[in-house]
């Protein structure tokens, strides 16, 4: 195929330049033309393995030819009613499935959003209505959306909500237990009950809710006690417990959903990213009475829960049936944890290797010390491996946290290609 030669990175950076806000961020100066499971083509025709998986929104690979062709197929019937308006059982078979997914030994029910952002302010919304309070309270370094009540609940400053304020009202941060960097389960627990001494009275409080493993903040995994405890202080205020499985869900941490490894059920998840393979679609499932709270016509949205959206997440379901994507989940961490293990036994740079199912980290530090996060060189090092063919995500409170989110359908020959691009990248600037 012939290229137009007005088609380059750099020429399509120039008109992006031109054209888009500066505050629409871009990691790496590439334009893609085309994608196929978890590799991807620039406009140059160059070849990259993606370990980024779109954020964590593509872990059945890009363009799988099941979702394909359930979105061909539902495209050749209708792609738009408005589910509020005139209904169809894709959507009510998607909630069906989700429910009975979902941990917890009682009804649920289920609704369709947009995007994670939406989501999270959805089940903000049930919980008031259910509890009839207003408080919140969520953890630092969370990310719970760029809304308005996203950014409020987000506990990350830097670059999500600067210049944005002021936010919603009665929304406070507690600590978010990380053995790394010195915050025990109990120093967790613990800045929840100086909320309620200093803050707001428990009796306030709509809602807690937390990630089962941080996203943006830096990969994170909240352990089991961390989740059991919080249960047992949401039963004892009557507080609703909020799982934003955004970035987990959908199989990424080795279970469908990460709250599954708890040992306890939250009372609502949110779910975006990878339930859809890459179709716009969220969800809020929860238990029957909590979703039944809020008025007739008090949920909803024109695009939310999109025909062609609600196609593909019931393919997503169908091939992690067909395909174990759980188990290559689980296989896949573990070959990842290796992997990088190797690469840290090498590089005294990497302080920590982390992870849950094939949702894994590392953490970069100078000189190995976890007082000096060094996030010029977790830069360096992404800025590396693209150069190399190599696309990887950072996060983190301090942005010197490496994360992958390669798609599950990668075969090991790909993933061992991206570790010793990874592993160049570290030789090369480390």
């Amino acid at each position: 195929m012939q290229r137009d030669v007005n088609f380059t990175n750099a020429s399509l950076m120039a008109r992006r330049r031109a054209a888009l806000p500066t505050g629409l961020g871009q990691g790496f100066e590439i334009f893609v033309d085309r994608a196929e499971g978890a590799e991807v083509w620039d406009v140059e025709g160059r070849r990259y393995i993606d370990f980024a998986g779109g954020i964590a929104v593509l872990n059945t690979g890009h363009r799988h030819p099941a979702l394909v062709q359930a979105i061909t197929e539902q495209l050749g019937r209708y792609t738009h009613t408005c589910f509020q308006v005139l209904a169809y059982e894709p959507y009510v078979e998607l909630a069906e499935r989700l429910n009975a997914l979902a941990p917890g030994n009682f009804a649920k029910k289920s609704f369709f959003m947009t995007t994670g952002a939406e989501a999270v302010e959805n089940a903000i919304k049930v919980a008031r209505a259910y509890t009839k309070r207003s408080g919140v309270i969520a953890f630092g370094g969370a990310f719970h959306g760029r809304t308005m009540m996203g950014m409020a609940l987000t506990g990350k400053v830097a670059p999500y909500k600067i210049g944005f304020g002021p936010f919603p009202a009665e929304v406070y941060h507690a600590k978010f237990p990380c053995a790394l960097h010195g915050v025990s389960v109990d120093d967790a627990m613990a800045s929840i009950e100086a909320l309620f001494k200093y803050d707001i009275e428990p009796t306030r409080v709509a809602a807690i809710i937390v990630e089962p493993v941080q996203g943006e903040g830096g990969f994170y995994v909240a352990p089991p006690e961390f989740a059991q405890r919080l249960r047992a202080l949401c039963d004892q205020h009557g507080i609703v417990m909020i799982a934003d499985e955004v970035q987990t869900g959908a199989g990424r941490t080795g279970t469908w959903l990460a709250c599954e490894q708890w040992g306890v059920a939250p009372d609502v998840i949110t779910m975006a990213k990878s339930m859809a393979g890459g179709m716009p679609l969220s969800a809020v499932i929860g238990k029957a009475e909590i979703m039944d709270a809020p008025a007739v016509g008090g949920l909803g949205g024109t695009y939310s829960g999109n025909p062609l959206a609600c196609a593909s997440a019931l393919a997503v379901l169908d091939v992690f049936e067909k395909e174990n994507l759980l188990q290559r989940s689980r296989d896949m961490g573990s070959h990842l944890v290796t992997g990088l293990k190797a690469i840290a036994a090498k590089h005294k740079s990497i302080g920590d290797v982390r992870g849950a199912g094939a949702m894994v980290a590392i953490e970069l530090f100078k000189n190995g010390d976890p007082h000096q996060p060094d996030a010029d060189l977790t830069k360096r090092i992404a800025a590396e491996a693209a150069q190399r063919g190599l696309i990887l995500l950072t996060c983190g409170i301090y942005a010197n946290v490496i994360r992958v989110l390669v798609p599950l359908v990668a075969s090991d020959a790909l993933i061992d290609e991206g570790l010793s691009i990874m592993a160049a990248a570290f030789d090369a600037v480390a």
